[in-house]
């Protein structure tokens, strides 16, 4: 999960972000060069080649899938039942790529995506397919990974339907952009898939209105202010990304600007042209991180001007969120996966709960009243500070949390005496670590949530934990619609 490297605030311990994502091109390449023409397999196409196809489903990144003389063929924007006229863009031994020169027969499915570029930058995968479709295609696939790991029991899993949102739009409510110069004009926006051709946008659907204004403004403002833009091809300018995060809770907004280097020529005039602008705004952040980079954060930030925080209320509890803290992009449905884990845990007064990828401490908080005591671990030590003042914000006595890992932490509780009656977690994309399943296995809590944002890293998981666990069901939550993101809570119950 992958766009940024794991920073403090961040979960995880591989330092992977769950959030934000806008999304890729689908490109299954290991590496190389592309062919022109190949023969593999017996089957003989070259790159350039049109030929009509029916798709028969998704893949889990959204993309149609056919069958060329028996050979997979990828079709980003394709969907089941269409016959398409596709173009070959990639050839490799196992697989053809393609893309769609015109749909011969529509699915019903079909629809105009909402957003002018949805079909060239990341985040719209699926903004083409009707929202029904959209929720019965990401229960199909945790049954399409749930096959490919195939863990003990698999088949006979209860796998519901997915919940969806009412509404599935304006529901991101972080923007990160970033800005360009291209020719006299700046562009705030995304970038085309695979490669570095920004696209401004002025409207995204599946942002939070607020996020759009704040972003468009700003851009005019730096426009206006003739602040220095960053210059990706001579590695010089100022502003490279700007991040807005907006409270549902509340309404306040709070703008980064991440630079290039660590002076900020005009950010004086900018602030003040902000303030009057932009009265939601309550908090201005410098991050510096310089230089031609894949990583969209640096590891200093400072506040140039307002609150050290926003707060967000989730589930009665009050949480602090300084620029990097990590908190779902979409409010409304963390909630719905918060009680979703609380019914599955089925916690008592006297259970003992660890709240491991605690971040800064939203689930195990806002169980913390269900339980006898919460106790949480991260890596991050400026996470667990963020958790542990969480807690007093909160009047939570009887929850704290830990600098340290699994192996670590699970075998000092317990020669404590403090040993877990349950346990939820809530990792990045990458799952969990070899480290966790192990300790996890020895200890074996009674009761067991598994929060998973990704299908392919949770199947391979299940098949170490249902050793020790059955799975009784795999609940589906639509957390990013429009998107192929997945996300889903898991019940698992010790076996006897």
């Amino acid at each position: 999960m992958t766009e940024e490297k794991k920073r403090p605030y961040q979960k995880g311990h591989n330092n992977s972000p769950k959030k934000p994502y806008y999304g890729k091109k689908f490109d299954p390449r290991k590496s190389g060069a592309r062919r022109p023409d190949t023969n593999t397999n017996g089957v003989s196409v070259r790159i350039g080649q049109n030929f009509p196809l029916t798709i028969k489903r998704l893949g889990i990144n959204g993309e149609g899938i056919g069958y060329f003389k028996r050979k997979i063929v990828f079709v980003p924007g394709a969907l089941p039942d269409e016959v398409a006229v596709v173009k070959v863009t990639e050839v490799e031994p196992k697989y053809i790529a393609a893309k769609v020169l015109k749909i011969r027969e529509k699915s019903p499915n079909r629809v105009k995506p909402l957003d002018e570029f949805a079909d060239e930058v990341g985040g719209f995968e699926l903004e083409h397919m009707t929202y029904p479709a959209q929720l019965a295609f990401k229960k199909d696939v945790i049954m399409q990974a749930l096959e490919k790991f195939q863990p003990r029991g698999w088949s006979d899993y209860d796998l519901r339907d997915t919940i969806g949102m009412a509404d599935p739009y304006q529901y991101r409510n972080k923007a990160q952009f970033p800005v360009r110069k291209i020719g006299d004009k700046i562009s705030v926006g995304m970038y085309k898939r695979s490669t570095h051709d920004l696209v401004d946008l002025p409207v995204v659907h599946t942002q939070d209105q607020t996020t759009m204004i704040v972003m468009r403004t700003i851009r005019e403002l730096l426009d206006k202010l003739s602040v220095s833009i960053y210059n990706e091809d001579k590695n010089r300018g100022t502003v490279k990304t700007i991040v807005v995060r907006v409270s549902h809770t509340t309404g306040e907004a709070q703008v980064t600007f991440v630079t290039n280097t660590d002076a900020f020529p005009g950010d004086t005039a900018l602030i003040e042209a902000i303030n009057k602008a932009l009265p939601q705004v309550t908090g201005i952040f410098q991050n510096f991180n310089p230089g031609r980079t894949s990583l969209v954060w640096g590891e200093e930030t400072i506040k140039l001007w307002g609150q050290d925080y926003i707060e967000e209320t989730v589930l009665g509890k009050t949480f602090q969120l300084s620029p990097r803290a990590f908190m779902q992009l979409n409010y409304t449905q963390m909630s719905v996966v918060y009680k979703e884990a609380l019914e599955a845990l089925d916690l008592t007064h006297a259970d003992k709960l660890v709240d491991a990828y605690a971040g800064v401490g939203t689930i195990g908080l806002s169980l913390a009243d269900k339980v006898d005591e919460v106790r949480g671990m991260e890596i991050i030590p400026e996470a667990v500070d963020d958790a542990n003042i969480n807690a007093k914000i909160n009047h939570v006595n009887n929850a704290k949390y830990e600098v340290g890992t699994a192996e670590e932490l699970f075998p000092k509780w317990q020669s404590e005496g403090w040993v877990a009656d349950a346990l939820v977690v809530d990792p990045p994309r990458t799952g969990l670590d070899t480290a966790l399943r192990r300790e996890i296995l020895r200890t074996q809590p009674e009761k067991f949530v598994y929060i998973s944002c990704n299908a392919s890293t949770l199947a391979r998981d299940l098949v170490d934990l249902t050793k020790a666990y059955k799975v009784d069901y795999i609940q589906s939550i639509d957390m990013f619609p429009q998107t192929a993101r997945w996300e889903g809570v898991v019940k698992l119950t010790r076996r006897a």
